[in-house]
């Protein structure tokens, strides 16, 4: 696929701004999972904010969480290159669903366990 010339600098910019934004909308039309973390998202940021002790604390909190609707986004998006390729059932293409679902499992762990030590111990 050519590049457009004239594609570059602010322009590019705009462009790539908004091709982001229409993968945030269509992640939050059709993950089902992706919606419930925005969810968690809105509840546990000022929490993180309200929680944290330090600056610190605060950013590490709200990092690590973030962690998970990140690689929701990539799980997603791995899925939906799998099921575009086609429906037939394939090993590969299970390992890779199950290895992008692997990914959010252990952004939820961290996140949990990061949470439970700078808010408990």
């Amino acid at each position: 696929m050519a590049t457009d010339p004239g594609n570059t600098g602010l322009r590019r910019l705009i462009k790539a701004t908004g091709y982001s934004l229409q993968g945030l909308a269509a992640a939050f039309r059709h993950e089902t999972a992706f919606k419930q973390e925005v969810a968690l998202t809105v509840i546990l940021v000022p929490l993180a904010l309200w929680l944290g002790q330090s600056g610190l604390e605060k950013a590490l909190l709200i990092t690590v969480w973030m962690l998970v609707p990140l690689f929701e986004l990539m799980n997603s998006a791995i899925e939906a290159v799998v099921d575009r390729i086609g429906p037939e059932q394939h090993a590969l293409s299970g390992r890779a669903k199950d290895i992008g679902s692997a990914a959010v499992l252990v952004a939820l762990v961290n996140a949990a366990i990061v949470w439970l030590l700078v808010l408990v111990f």
